[in-house]
C-alpha cells in the first residue's frame, strides 16, 4: 500500500499519470489536442485572462514619452520618420540605439506617421502586445502541459506580474513584447511540428523558422530560441538522435548570425564600455549568480521594484564578500534541480527553460549599466510559471488533502491578485521622467545618482521652456539640487556636471560653465564630452583659439563623429573652409545616419560653389527628416543655380509653409518671376 502510494505521488511530481503515459510519450498528430467544445471554452478561458490583463494594466494608456529613450527612439530617431520603400530599407540596414531590432523600429515608424508623438497609441499598442503574448503564453502551455488548469495559472502570472511593467509602460519596451510575441508564436509551431503528420509536420517547421526571424529582428535575445526547441523536445519525449541537431542548423546559424551583429553593434555604441567600474572575471562570475539569484526570489516576492538596479560599489576597490556568497546559492539550486532530472520532466524543463533563456542576460559580459534589468524576466519567466502552474495543479488534484485544496485556491487569488494590485500601481509609476525617477531615488537613496542626474535633467528642460523670471529659478535651483545629489553619489559623474554647464552657458554664465567642466574634467580626464563642452563656451565668447585645443583634445581622447564635426564647425567659423571640409567628410563616414552632418557638409559645399554635391547631401539629409524647413531652402537655392527654377519655386514655398524665418524676400520674389 505504501509503495503504490509513493509510486503514485512519484507520477505526479513527475507530470505523468499512468492513465496518459501513451499521451505524454507519442506525438499526438492533433495540434490542439481539443475538440470543439475545447476549443470554445479555451477561448472564453483566454479572453477572460487578456481581460484582467487589460483593465489590471490599463493606467498605462495615460502614460506620457519619458526622456529614457523614448525620445531617442521617436522625437530624434531619424528613421522612423521615413516610412517609403527607402526608409523601410534603412530601418533594416541600420542599428539604433546601441541594437539592432528593424522590426521594433518599424512598429514605431508607422505609428510616427499616423501620431507624431501623441503617446497613447504607443502605449495602446504596447498594452495591446503584451495582452496578446499573455494569450499565447495561455494556449502554448495548455498544448505543452495538456492541463488547462496549469495554463491558466502560468498566464495569469504571467500578464499580472510586476516585472513585466517595464516591458508594457515603457514605449522603449516594446522590442521585448515583439520578441516575445514571435518566440512564443515559434514555440507553439513547433509543437505542431512535433505533433503533425505529413506534409502538415514541413509547414509548421517552415512557420516556426519564420516566427523565429521575425522574433530576432524584434530583439537580438531570441537567439537563446534553439535551446528551447531542445527543451521542448526533451518534454514531449523525443530520445536523442542526431536529427534533433540536424533539423535546427537553420536556426542555429540565424542565432550565431544576430548574435555576431548584437554584439559588434553594441560594441561600436559604446554598451560594453559604460561602467565607472571594472570587475574581474571571478567579480562578473560573483555578479553574475547575484542576478540570477535575485530575479529567482524577485519572481515570487516583486518587492520594491527599480527602473535601474546599479553594479555594487567597490571598498577599498574589492566587491563586497557576500556577493561571492551567491555563486554558493545558484550551486545548491543546481543540485536541487539536477536530484529531480530523473523524476520529473516539469522541475528540469520549467528550470532550463528560464536558465537558457536568461544566462546571456547575467551580465557575465558588460552590456549596459545595470547588473539586474526586469524587462530581461519577461520570456525566461514563462518557465517558472510553467513550474507554478503545475504545482497548483498537482495540489488540487493529487497531492493536498481534501480540506487543505481550498486553502490552495484562496491563497493562489490573493496571490495574484496582489501580484495585479502591485502592477496596477506600478503602472502610473511610469507616467513620466520624474514620477519615474523620483520613484527610483526613494527606493535607492543611497545608490541613485543616474536617478538624481535625470531628475535634474528633467528640470533644466522645464527651466529652458519656462518663460517667467520666477519659474526660472524655481527650476534651476531644482535642477541644481538634483544634480549636485547625483555628484555627491558619485564625484566622477560626468553627465550631472555637462547638464549644470550647460544650464550656467545658456543663462550667459560662461566663466561658471568653464569652471563647472573644469572640474569634473579633473576627475574624469577621458571623458571627450567634457572638452566638447569646454570648446562650445570658448566658441561662445569668441576666444577661438582656445575653442579650437578643445575641440582638438576631445578628438585626441575618443575620436567620434560629432567630435570631428565640432571641429569642422570650428574650422568653418574661422574660414579654413578646406580643412572644414576634410573633418565633415571624416565625420559623416563615421556616421551616415545623422541629417546634421549632411546639412553642415551642404552649407559649407554651397559656400564654395559645389552644387551637385551639396544638393547630394541635401537629397540623404531630406531622406531622414523630410520636415526639416532649412533643407528645402538650401535646395531651392541650390536649384536656381543649376536652372532648376521650377522645383526651386515648389522648395521656397515648402520651406515657407514649415515655417523657415529666415526666407530672402528679394530671393522669392525673384524666383515668382522667373
Amino acid at each position: 500500500m505504501t509503495s503504490a502510494k509513493n509510486k503514485k505521488i512519484a507520477n505526479a511530481a513527475s507530470g505523468r499519470d499512468p492513465a496518459d503515459k501513451a499521451e505524454t510519450r507519442s506525438p499526438s498528430p492533433s495540434w490542439w489536442l481539443a475538440d470543439s467544445w475545447q476549443l470554445r471554452t479555451h477561448f472564453f478561458v483566454a479572453a477572460a485572462i487578456a481581460i484582467i490583463t487589460w483593465l489590471v494594466l490599463q493606467p498605462c494608456l495615460a502614460n506620457t514619452i519619458t526622456a529614457w529613450d523614448d525620445t531617442a527612439y521617436l522625437r530624434d530617431d531619424v528613421f522612423i520618420k521615413d516610412i517609403s520603400w527607402q526608409g523601410i530599407k534603412a530601418i533594416f540596414s541600420k542599428p539604433v540605439m546601441g541594437n539592432y531590432h528593424p522590426l521594433t523600429i518599424l512598429s514605431f515608424a508607422w505609428e510616427y506617421s499616423q501620431v507624431q508623438l501623441d503617446p497613447w497609441l504607443y502605449h495602446f499598442h504596447s498594452l495591446l502586445l503584451h495582452t496578446m503574448v499573455t494569450v499565447l503564453v495561455y494556449a502554448f502551455v495548455v498544448q505543452l502541459a495538456r492541463r488547462p488548469l496549469v495554463a491558466v495559472v502560468a498566464a495569469l502570472l504571467f500578464g499580472l506580474h510586476p516585472l513585466h511593467i517595464e516591458s508594457v509602460a515603457w514605449v522603449s519596451g516594446r522590442k521585448d513584447l515583439l520578441c516575445a510575441l514571435f518566440y512564443v508564436a515559434s514555440c507553439m509551431a513547433w509543437l505542431g511540428y512535433l505533433r503533425a503528420a505529413g506534409s502538415r509536420r514541413a509547414l509548421w517547421y517552415v512557420v516556426a523558422l519564420f516566427l523565429f526571424i521575425f522574433s530576432l529582428l524584434s530583439k537580438g535575445v531570441a537567439v537563446t530560441l534553439p535551446l528551447t526547441l531542445w527543451l521542448i523536445d526533451y518534454y514531449e519525449g523525443r530520445s536523442f538522435r542526431p536529427m534533433l541537431i540536424i533539423e535546427k542548423i537553420p536556426h542555429l546559424l540565424l542565432s550565431l548570425a544576430l548574435g555576431v551583429i548584437t554584439f559588434r553593434v553594441q560594441h561600436a555604441a559604446g554598451a560594453m564600455d559604460m561602467l565607472h567600474t571594472s570587475f574581474s572575471p571571478i567579480e562578473r562570475l560573483a555578479l553574475g549568480c547575484y542576478a540570477l539569484t535575485t530575479y529567482l526570489w524577485k519572481a515570487l516576492l516583486p518587492l520594491d521594484s527599480h527602473c535601474l538596479y546599479p553594479y555594487p560599489d567597490k571598498v577599498n576597490g574589492v566587491l563586497p564578500f557576500a556577493y561571492y556568497l551567491y555563486p554558493l546559492v545558484c550551486i545548491a539550486l543546481a543540485v536541487l534541480v539536477w536530484r529531480f532530472s530523473r523524476r520529473s520532466r516539469i522541475v528540469v524543463f520549467g528550470s532550463l527553460f528560464f536558465l537558457a533563456n536568461i544566462i546571456l542576460l547575467l551580465q557575465f559580459i558588460q552590456v549596459g549599466e545595470s547588473v539586474v534589468a526586469e524587462r530581461y524576466f519577461y520570456i525566461p519567466c514563462i518557465g517558472l510559471f510553467f513550474m507554478a502552474g503545475w504545482l497548483v495543479y498537482l495540489g488540487l488534484t493529487r497531492l493536498a488533502p481534501a480540506a487543505l485544496k481550498p486553502v490552495i485556491i484562496v491563497a493562489a487569488i490573493l496571490y495574484t491578485g496582489l501580484l495585479g494590485y502591485q502592477s496596477h500601481a506600478r503602472c502610473s509609476v511610469w507616467y513620466d521622467e520624474l514620477s519615474l525617477w523620483s520613484d527610483e531615488v526613494i527606493s535607492e537613496p543611497a545608490r541613485a545618482p543616474q536617478a538624481w542626474n535625470n531628475i535634474g535633467y528633467y528640470y533644466s528642460q522645464r527651466w529652458a521652456a519656462a518663460s517667467t523670471p520666477q519659474d526660472k529659478q524655481i527650476f534651476m535651483d531644482s535642477a541644481f539640487y538634483a544634480l549636485n545629489k547625483a555628484i555627491a553619489a558619485r564625484p566622477a559623474f560626468v553627465n550631472p556636471y555637462l547638464i549644470m554647464g550647460e544650464m550656467q552657458r545658456a543663462s550667459g554664465l560662461t566663466g561658471q560653465a568653464r569652471t563647472t567642466y573644469l572640474r569634473a574634467f579633473a576627475l574624469n580626464p577621458k571623458n571627450s564630452n567634457l572638452p566638447t563642452a569646454l570648446a562650445i563656451s570658448y566658441f561662445t565668447d569668441k576666444r577661438m583659439d582656445s575653442a579650437g585645443y578643445w575641440f582638438r583634445k576631445a578628438i585626441e581622447i575618443g575620436p567620434s563623429s560629432a567630435s570631428h564635426g565640432n571641429l569642422g564647425n570650428y574650422y568653418e567659423a574661422i574660414d579654413k573652409n578646406d580643412s572644414a571640409l576634410m573633418e565633415y567628410n571624416r565625420s559623416v563616414e563615421m556616421s551616415t545616419t545623422n541629417h546634421v552632418l549632411y546639412v553642415n557638409r551642404a552649407k559649407l559645399l554651397k559656400k564654395l560653389n559645389r552644387w551637385p554635391q551639396a544638393l547630394a547631401d541635401i537629397e540623404t539629409a531630406l531622406r531622414m527628416n523630410p520636415d526639416l524647413a532649412e533643407l528645402y531652402y538650401l535646395r531651392s537655392f541650390c536649384d536656381t543655380q543649376q536652372h532648376n527654377n521650377a522645383r526651386a519655386r515648389q522648395d521656397a514655398d515648402k520651406a515657407i509653409s514649415l515655417g523657415y524665418p529666415y526666407v530672402d524676400n528679394a530671393y522669392y520674389q525673384s524666383l515668382k518671376n522667373k
